[in-house]
């Protein structure tokens, strides 16, 4: 099975940069969209052979989620459950015989830190709903995380020690992730890959620098462990601030 995961940065400026290209050659089982930016009836995709969900914020033009996926899902639900959470169309939930795919947008706690407080509660909420899914049957999600766990996921691990996305408080809530038995399935494979990351901002020529952050994760939990067989970063395609990252499951 193989997944790919891209935050679009809006997906109709996605597709004027190539996003059906890659798209159709990726040719992936279940691909996952963050910060689509769009309300429903705004972009039409003609995707032979997908089911398509969108989950769309309250919010005109910011944040939402899609997920397409080749087989139909058992079941497909919308956020996580708790109202403050759900109105910006940031999580999307498939079921499916063996196992959940999430597609998720995490909040960026943004300049000055002036989310953060919100991204904690969020954080918090997250986790306890991976939880009860893990009750019923295990879990991949996907997406947009807004943090690079360790020095090593980003270029200037010391002139953003305390900027969005590396605060201690971000990173201690990826450390409970782990600490609550998932994988972090790039870092599984190549725990001490440099120089590899899945954003970079549009100022200063970070891209053309590699001056960027790994904050797109796919993360399973721990009992996927025999199943995992590769996880890649598909740093040369464009379209979006970020780039698709990838994971592949044995059947």
């Amino acid at each position: 099975m193989k997944l790919i995961s891209w935050n679009v940065n809006g997906i109709r400026a996605c597709m004027e940069k190539g996003f059906l290209d890659f798209f159709r050659e990726a040719d992936a089982d279940i691909f996952c969209l963050q910060e689509t930016k769009v309300q429903e009836g705004q972009v039409a995709l003609e995707l032979s052979g997908y089911h398509q969900y969108w989950n769309y914020a309250e919010k005109k033009g910011y944040s939402g989620t899609a997920l397409f996926t080749k087989k139909e899902p058992l079941n497909v639900s919308y956020g996580i459950g708790i109202e403050e959470h759900d109105h910006e169309g940031r999580v999307i939930t498939a079921e499916f015989e063996d196992l959940y795919v999430i597609t998720v947008y995490t909040p960026n706690s943004q300049d000055e830190l002036r989310r953060l407080d919100y991204r904690m509660q969020w954080e918090e909420a997250f986790l306890a709903y991976l939880k009860r899914l893990e009750e019923k049957k295990p879990v991949v999600f996907c997406g947009d995380l807004n943090v690079a766990h360790k020095e090593i996921d980003l270029k200037n691990p010391k002139t953003n020690r305390h900027n969005a996305g590396f605060t201690d408080k971000e990173r201690g809530c990826f450390d409970r992730l782990m600490e609550n038995g998932f994988i972090d399935t790039f870092r599984y494979f190549y725990p001490d890959q440099r120089d590899i990351y899945s954003w970079w901002s549009y100022r200063f020529r970070a891209r053309e620098k590699n001056a960027g952050w790994r904050i797109d994760y796919f993360v399973t939990s721990q009992i996927l462990k025999d199943r995992l067989l590769n996880a890649s970063i598909h740093t040369q395609v464009t379209g979006s601030d970020h780039c698709p990252v990838e994971l592949v499951l044995r059947d």
